[in-house]
């Protein structure tokens, strides 16, 4: 992982560093809706208000994520004109590599360069666009979200902390299995397309067919370890909103708490899921282009020198 993102460094630092600094910006943000809508709440509640207070707490929070969505915007279109720039320098690399492979060594594998060219450099491009700044806003939005609702409810805030660790430690475990799938995946995919490329295909139909079987099969196990982790990850989600509500009625009830501090902190956890979610993808995100990396660094082109 760390050469993945040495070699992403190293194409485009500092643009990056631009990304990163928009992502802060955005997680700085990312609390200060969830304190206006506890103020008006409590506005509301108290009985007694101006409907000018109202309209400047509304006035002021819809500016808030104006300012935010405009940040987002700049970063998503920065981030994605960066992907498509790296893309595009990884397919001149890999057909300025095999042009001279092909002059020195002669024949070489078009089915994998291909394949390559197509698929893997475009997926490893556009995490590149978003590989620093998308983790530094959404880490940012977490720590954003659970200080303000630990510093209103302390109680409420270890909820929110208690229900996103064992998410960490589900997703690090199936994550492997997964990986190792997908690895295995693109040399079925680059086998097939070789073995297609290179003789008549009468020749070759068993074993192409073999191959889609085994791409099949790995794609089969991979949907039921994302599907029963995404399961798993919902449920803690359930059960965190769940404990909020009844753990703030308590609170509310016993004169520890106001209700605007609860709805914040039940708004909280909804926000909370949405980087949460995006943590994750990005994780296997991450894990997955570590493992495209890998495979595009010792892709051989060469025919005599292949395994296959």
């Amino acid at each position: 992982m760390f050469q993945l993102y040495g070699a992403i460094w190293r194409i485009s630092g500092r643009r990056q560093i631009v990304l990163i600094l928009l992502s802060v910006a955005i997680a700085a943000l990312a609390a200060a809706p969830l304190k206006f809508q506890q103020q008006i709440v409590n506005l509301l509640t108290d009985g007694s208000f101006a409907a000018s207070q109202l309209f400047l707490l509304g006035g002021g929070m819809m500016g808030v994520v104006l300012l935010s969505l405009g940040l987002k915007w700049l970063m998503g279109y920065r981030s994605q004109i960066l992907g498509e720039d790296v893309i595009r320098i990884i397919r001149k690399r890999l057909l300025s590599g095999a042009a001279d492979e092909e002059k020195s060594r002669g024949d070489i594998l078009t089915g994998t360069l291909s394949t390559a060219i197509s698929a893997e450099a475009e997926e490893l491009g556009k995490f590149t666009g978003s590989a620093f700044s998308e983790p530094v806003m959404q880490i940012g939005t977490l720590v954003s979200v659970i200080g303000f609702v630990a510093s209103t409810q302390p109680g409420l805030g270890l909820v929110a902390f208690l229900m996103i660790a064992p998410q960490i430690v589900i997703v690090l475990f199936t994550q492997g299995k997964v990986n190792a799938l997908l690895a295995e995946r693109v040399r079925l995919l680059r086998h097939a397309t070789d073995q297609i490329t290179a003789t008549e295909l009468q020749a070759v139909v068993n074993l192409v067919l073999e191959d889609f079987d085994g791409i099949y099969d790995a794609r089969r196990t991979m949907f039921k370890w994302k599907l029963s982790t995404k399961f798993l990850l919902s449920a803690i989600n359930g059960a965190g909103t769940v404990t909020v509500f009844m753990l703030g009625g308590v609170l509310v009830l016993q004169g520890q708490t106001d209700v605007g501090t609860v709805v914040a902190a039940t708004m909280g956890l909804s926000r909370l899921q949405g980087p949460t979610t995006f943590l994750i993808s990005f994780y296997r995100q991450v894990s997955a282009s570590r493992v495209k990396f890998e495979l595009l660094r010792g892709l051989s082109l060469h025919k005599n020198s292949d395994s296959n």
